[in-house]
């Protein structure tokens, strides 16, 4: 049985999260000899398909006071093949340790890596194969490159359609592409019982700002889909970042005066007076699936929970290294399973907002 070690990077929750999904589709020998690497802490990112004795807790990377070099010294100090590599950081080198020995002590056969280019460098240095996760972007530089040709293979966790059209065919050819995975199990929900559960939420929701109008609309009359008066605009954000899309929500709110929006996850306190409800939950499903709407950034597991829905997707990409977020939404509006902002505002001005305009 192969014994597999996963670095899931600390940078919001997404790779600790694709690394949970990955473990749930193991079988369950093998997902007992699984390992994650990760420096998110347990409060951030609580892993549901393995238990915490699987999980290494690495130091953290941040640069220190007393580093002999900063992570990003410049020309001629810092290594053109590592995006950041400070000299003398002890938490560096500690988790340096911590990686190599547990992959000695643990007699892991293969590591897959989500994301480093330092860490791929590590493992390659100390002649351990690895699998690289190939996120979408524009991952041109040098240290990106190494960090692929030094890998036994590349891992891309979404479709080959939504492929960046400046990858290089050789690091195309050298990748697996996954499709997306998404593995969570949610309770079927109909459209009634979706309007009770924004009905419920608004009278619970102690920011809610809805118009005593549209309540009574809302648990009344739209008994489904087709015979909805009010457009329902669900706005998914996760804890990566939300800037850009909180910035929109003053201009939504203005195009579409009298739809009900719902915010998921979190949101800037002079934000929260252009929705109705803002609120976590633990599945978007039922929101993807009933929205008249869906609004949302470009991360990979926002995108895998959309993509086979028919919902009209609004994408408003973050900004990220990379240009990750960007490149995946070009993708998704050049294979028609999105639009952009632009293309949202124009339609809703030709169509006075009408919910049946993008169907």
């Amino acid at each position: 049985m192969i014994r597999i070690g996963y670095y899931a990077h600390h940078h919001g929750s997404g790779h600790c999260r694709q690394a949970d999904k990955l473990a749930a589709l193991l079988p369950n020998n093998a997902r007992a000899q699984l390992t994650v690497f990760t420096s998110l802490d347990i409060d951030s990112y609580r892993f549901t398909a393995i238990g915490e004795q699987q999980i290494v807790r690495l130091n953290a990377e941040d640069e220190r006071p007393d580093d002999i070099l900063a992570g990003r010294a410049g020309e001629y100090w810092q290594p053109a093949s590592l995006h950041y590599s400070p000299v003398g950081n002890g938490d560096i080198q500690k988790r340096s340790h911590q990686i190599l020995d547990t992959i000695f002590r643990r007699k892991i056969d293969l590591m897959i890596i989500d994301v480093s280019v330092e860490v791929a460098m590590l493992c390659r240095a100390a002649s351990i194969p690895y699998l690289y996760v190939r996120l979408p972007g524009i991952r041109d530089d040098a240290p990106h490159i190494g960090a692929f040709a030094g890998a036994l293979a590349l891992l891309a966790p979404y479709p080959k359609a939504l492929e960046s059209a400046h990858t290089s065919k050789w690091v195309c050819d050298k990748t697996l592409y996954l499709d997306f995975i998404y593995s969570q199990k949610s309770e079927s929900y109909t459209y009634e019982s979706f309007i009770d559960i924004l009905a419920k939420l608004s009278v619970d929701n102690e920011t809610s700002d809805l118009k005593s109008t549209n309540l009574p609309a809302i648990e009344t009359q739209l008994t489904d889909k087709s015979g909805a008066t009010i457009p329902i605009i669900t706005v998914i954000k996760g804890y990566g970042g939300h800037k850009a899309i909180d910035e929109k929500l003053p201009e939504l709110r203005s195009l579409l005066p009298n739809a009900l929006i719902v915010s998921l996850g979190p949101i800037d306190d002079d934000k929260r007076c252009y929705v109705d409800i803002s609120t976590e939950v633990d599945d978007v499903t039922q929101f993807i699936c009933h929205s008249d709407y869906l609004m949302m950034a470009c991360g990979l597991n926002a995108v895998a929970q959309a993509y086979h829905y028919d919902t009209p997707l609004i994408v408003v990409p973050d900004d990220r290294p990379h240009n990750e977020q960007v490149v995946m939404a070009e993708a998704l509006v050049a294979q028609n399973k999105a639009l952009n902002w632009q293309q949202f505002k124009t339609l809703m001005s030709v169509n006075d907002g009408q919910p049946e305009s993008i169907a």
